[in-house]
């Protein structure tokens, strides 16, 4: 069964900035405690990553995943390719310039391959939610 988690936070910065800390995926470990090794299998011809190996643990849970990953001015999206312990993955920032920075609206769908109790269920989601939202603002403002 399919698990979605949405979480939505103010930064005080341009959605270009913002877009750039995303991008720079081979930082995600420093400033989510989810991910613990990346591997940018090739690039946009902007530079952006296009597929991305990773390694990612939440609540003793190991992931060895490749995700796709989609890029706009004002959204990235990303597709799981293949995952060891998910059959699907499809996350999502959408950012709205505001008069004080960037709305971002975050979007995680992940449906694992096993059946998991729903309290691990709620407690990793909310790690994760916390770490792509809290994370990502304390990345991009310091």
């Amino acid at each position: 069964m399919a698990v979605t988690g949405n979480k939505e936070v103010d930064i005080e910065a341009e959605p270009a900035a913002i877009l750039d800390v995303l991008a720079d995926v081979e930082g995600l470990p420093s400033w989510s405690p989810v991910h613990k090794k990346i591997e940018v299998v090739d690039r946009f011809d902007d530079g952006r990553p296009h597929h991305v190996k990773m390694a990612v643990s939440i609540l003793g849970i190991n992931d060895d995943q490749t995700v796709e990953y989609t890029w706009s001015d004002t959204k990235v999206t990303w597709d799981l390719v293949e995952g060891s312990q998910q059959k699907s993955q499809h996350g999502e920032y959408i950012l709205t310039p505001t008069a004080k920075g960037t709305h971002v609206k975050f979007s995680l769908t992940v449906e694992p391959k096993i059946p998991i109790p729903g309290f691990l269920v709620k407690k990793g989601t909310k790690t994760v939610l916390e770490a792509a939202t809290e994370g990502l603002r304390q990345q991009v403002v310091g």
